[in-house]
C-alpha cells in the first residue's frame, strides 16, 4: 500500500472524518447525492459552487458550516480532501477532474466523463498514471432491480428509456442520456459482443430516436431511446429459458413464468437506494477508506461504444 493510502486508512480507522468535496450543486447533487453524503457518519462534507446564493441555500439546507463552503476550486483543494464528487456540467468535467487527479484526490464523477472521447481517454490515463481512484456514476449497475436481472437468464435483453418532446443534438443526447442504456446493456450481456448495429432517425440536426443492438453467442441485447415517445419511462426486460423479468422505472419488478408476480418499491425505501445511487456512493467511500484504487477503464469502454453509436448516427444523417 502506498504511504498516502496507509495514512488515509489509518486516519479512517482512528475515527478521523473523511473530507469529501462536492463540486456542483445542481438538481442531481441536491436530490440524489447530498442526502446520502450528508447522512453518512464520519464524513466532513465540503461544498463548492461558483454561485454564492446557491452555495448559501444548499449549505443551510444540509447544515454545512461556513468553513466548509467554497466558491472556487482552489479553496476546496486547499482542504486536503480525501475524496471528491463532481456534479458540475459535463463541459467542465475535464478541467475539474484533471485538477483533482493531479492533486491525488480520489474522484467520483457524473456520467459522462467528457463529451469528447479523447478527453475521457486522457482522464482515465491520468488516473492510472497517478494511481488515483476514478469512478463514473453509472448508478444503474447498483440499482437492486437491475442487479437482480444479472441473476436471470438473459438470452434477450431489451431496455427502453424514453422521453416526451426532447429531440436533441446527437452528441449531447447520446453522452448525457443514452449512455445509461449503453452501459446497462454492457453490464447485463452474458458474454462477449461480436456484432454491433445502430439505427437512428435524425431530422434538422436533432436526434429523434436511436436503437442499439449488441449480439453474441446465444444472446441479443436491444437498447432503445425515443425522444418523441409521448411517455417518460424506463423499462428493462430480460428473458430466457421461458421466463422473463421486467423492471419498470427502476421501482417495480415483474417476474413472468406463467402468472406474473409483482414486487413494488417499499414505501420507506429511499429513491436514491432504489436507483442505486446510495450503493454507488457507499462503494466509492468504502474504497476511499480502505485505500483501494478504483479503475474507470470499464467505464471508458462504455464511452467508446457511445462514440461508435454517435459515428453511426452521424453517418446516417449525412
Amino acid at each position: 500500500m502506498l504511504p498516502w493510502k496507509q495514512a488515509q486508512a489509518q486516519a479512517s480507522s482512528e475515527g478521523v472524518p473523511v473530507k469529501v468535496g462536492c463540486i456542483g450543486l445542481g438538481d442531481i447533487a441536491q436530490k440524489a447525492y447530498l442526502p446520502v453524503l450528508g447522512g453518512q457518519p464520519g464524513v466532513e462534507l465540503h461544498l463548492q459552487t461558483r454561485t454564492p446564493a446557491t452555495l448559501a441555500r444548499v449549505a443551510e439546507n444540509f447544515h454545512i458550516p461556513a468553513a466548509q463552503r467554497h466558491t472556487d476550486l482552489d479553496s476546496l483543494l486547499a482542504q486536503d480532501l480525501d475524496a471528491a464528487f463532481v456534479h458540475a456540467p459535463t463541459v467542465v468535467h475535464p478541467e475539474i477532474v484533471t485538477r483533482l487527479l493531479a492533486a491525488g484526490v480520489p474522484t467520483y464523477v457524473d456520467k459522462p466523463l467528457a463529451y469528447e472521447l479523447a478527453d475521457s481517454q486522457r482522464l482515465v490515463a491520468l488516473a492510472e498514471e497517478r494511481n488515483v481512484s476514478l469512478a463514473v456514476g453509472f448508478n444503474r449497475r447498483h440499482a437492486p432491480g437491475y442487479t437482480q436481472c444479472a441473476d436471470h437468464p438473459r438470452e434477450l435483453i431489451l431496455m427502453q428509456k424514453n422521453r416526451i418532446g426532447l429531440p436533441e443534438e446527437p452528441r449531447t443526447m447520446i453522452l448525457d442520456d443514452f449512455i445509461h442504456v449503453v452501459d446497462t446493456l454492457r453490464f447485463l450481456v452474458p458474454g462477449p459482443v461480436d456484432d454491433v448495429t445502430v439505427r437512428a432517425r435524425v431530422e434538422g440536426g436533432l436526434l429523434h430516436h436511436v436503437v442499439l443492438q449488441l449480439a453474441g453467442d446465444g444472446f441479443t441485447a436491444l437498447g432503445v431511446m425515443n425522444r418523441l415517445s409521448g411517455s417518460a419511462e424506463e423499462i428493462l426486460e430480460v428473458s430466457g429459458q421461458d421466463t422473463k423479468r421486467q423492471v419498470v422505472n427502476l421501482a417495480e419488478v415483474i417476474d413472468h413464468k406463467g402468472q406474473p408476480t409483482i414486487r413494488r418499491r417499499g414505501d420507506w425505501v429511499p429513491v436514491a437506494r432504489q436507483r442505486g445511487i446510495e450503493q454507488a456512493v457507499l462503494a466509492f467511500l468504502d474504497a476511499v477508506r480502505t485505500g483501494d484504487v478504483l479503475s474507470a477503464r470499464d467505464a471508458l469502454a462504455t464511452h467508446e461504444l457511445c462514440e461508435r453509436v454517435l459515428r453511426a448516427v452521424q453517418e446516417r444523417a449525412a
